[in-house]
Order: structure tokens, then C-alpha cells, then sequence
């Protein structure tokens, strides 16, 4: 079972690239078939192999010879981890299958945030309406779906940063405000409030060691939707067991 999900996960991982790469554009990503950015030449099935493709490729386009970006291997494996990881915390289970299909999409929001600082809000739409129709199925499966925490979640964390957008005037962008609130519905109350103090707390870190590799300055802006996925994944896998060990070690 595990070997069919890496292989699932590394063939949708490929559909994400062309995600990342064409809604960045506003491009459709059904047509025309995956091709080369240098020649545009169409790529063979041969060589749109996750992975094996690239490595076998040298990282080069069969046709041109131009380079491939790494970011696409990543990304297909990034995914195929992922899914195992879930696969591995919640089981073969609607819940797994949900969190695949929201982590997936969370994975273009989060290049995209990164390369553009752009956060589309058709992703994040997505993600809402999967987490709704998610929390339907679970309902009519007699399973406790926590609506009324989930609609505050949303509503808290996004009032939490819609603040932050106007104090700081815009440091921060509105794509920040409605990724953060589709998250909330997701996690609730007490598990957003989390995602939200680790978000800050990884993007300190992180911006302290861009700033002392000289990588970045103060002036230049970092995106701040990639802080809050990768917080939202850490508390969906371990949020409630680190809720725990801070309540028995400090209250």
C-alpha cells in the first residue's frame, strides 16, 4: 500500500508543477499539453516521468537542452512524502484522503506565494468549499464535525490578521487574511491559534538567518503564506500533543 501511495503522490506531485507554473500566469492547466518553457517543444510520456525523468534527463530538456528547474522533482517527492506521512498518521481514511487532497493544493498556494507573492484566491476558495463538503461526509458518517469551533476559527483568525494588515498597513498581504481563515475553519479554535503562533515564530527564524546569510534585507519583502503552511502541517500531524506537553509543563 505504501509503494501505490508514493507512486500516486509523485504523479499528482507533476500535475502540481504545471499547477504552480500556469495558475501563476493564469494560464489553463489542461491545455495545451505539458511542453518545454525554452522551445515549447511537447514533452514525451517518456520524459514526464516523476523523478526517474529528470534524473535520467541530467536535469536537461531532451529537445533544447535548457536547463530544468529542481523545483519539479522537489515537488513531486515533496508530495509522494506527504501523502505517506498522512497515510502513516490517520490510515487509509476520509480524513487522509481530505488532508492529501487540502495539503496538495496548499502546496501550490505555497510556490506560488513564494515565487510571486501572490496567493490566488480561487486556491484558497478550494480549499474552503473540499473542507466543507469534507465535513458534510463526516457528518452523515456520525462522526463529531465541530462546526460551531470551525466557523469561529475562521472568523478569529481571520480577524487576527485583517488587525495585523491595518496596523501595519499593509505589511501584510489580503491573500495572508483568507488563507489563514480557510486554515482556521479547518483546524478550529484552539488549533489555529497555534498555526497562527507558530507561523510568526518560523518566519522569525527564518527571516534571521536569511537576514545573517545576507540572503535578504530589511527592505526586501518576504511572503508570509509558506510560515503558514508549514505551520498548518506541523499542527494538523502533532497540534494537539503539543498543546498537551506545553499545559503539563507549564500549567
Amino acid at each position: 500500500m505504501t509503494t501505490l501511495i508514493l507512486l500516486y503522490g509523485l504523479i499528482i506531485g507533476s500535475f502540481l508543477n504545471v499547477c504552480i507554473y500556469r495558475i501563476a500566469k493564469g494560464e489553463s492547466i489542461s491545455f495545451p499539453p505539458s511542453h518545454c518553457g525554452s522551445c515549447n517543444e511537447k514533452i514525451n510520456w517518456y520524459d514526464n516521468i516523476p523523478v526517474f525523468s529528470y534524473l535520467i534527463l541530467r536535469g536537461r530538456c531532451r529537445n533544447c537542452d535548457s536547463k530544468i528547474s529542481i523545483q519539479y522533482p522537489l515537488i513531486e517527492a515533496l508530495n509522494a512524502i506527504i501523502y505517506i506521512i498522512l497515510f502513516k498518521s490517520f490510515g487509509l481514511s476520509i480524513d487522509s484522503l481530505a488532508y492529501a487532497f487540502i495539503l496538495s493544493t496548499l502546496i501550490v498556494v505555497f510556490f506560488i506565494d513564494l515565487n510571486h507573492m501572490i496567493i490566488p484566491d480561487k486556491l484558497v476558495l478550494t480549499i474552503f468549499i473540499f473542507e466543507i463538503l469534507h465535513k458534510i461526509v463526516l457528518y452523515f458518517l456520525n462522526r463529531e464535525t465541530y462546526l460551531k469551533t470551525s466557523i469561529l476559527g475562521a472568523v478569529l483568525a481571520g480577524g487576527i490578521f485583517l488587525l495585523i494588515v491595518i496596523i501595519s498597513r499593509g505589511g501584510m498581504g489580503d491573500g495572508d487574511i483568507t488563507l489563514i481563515s480557510s486554515l482556521g475553519f479547518i483546524l478550529g479554535v484552539k488549533l489555529i491559534l497555534l498555526n497562527i503562533f507558530l507561523s510568526f515564530l518560523i518566519g522569525a527564524i527564518v527571516s534571521l538567518v536569511l537576514l545573517a546569510l545576507k540572503i535578504k534585507t530589511r527592505k526586501d519583502p518576504i511572503p508570509f503564506g509558506p510560515f503558514i503552511i508549514i505551520a498548518f502541517f506541523i499542527v494538523l500531524l502533532f497540534g494537539n500533543r503539543i498543546i498537551d506537553l506545553y499545559m503539563h509543563l507549564f500549567i
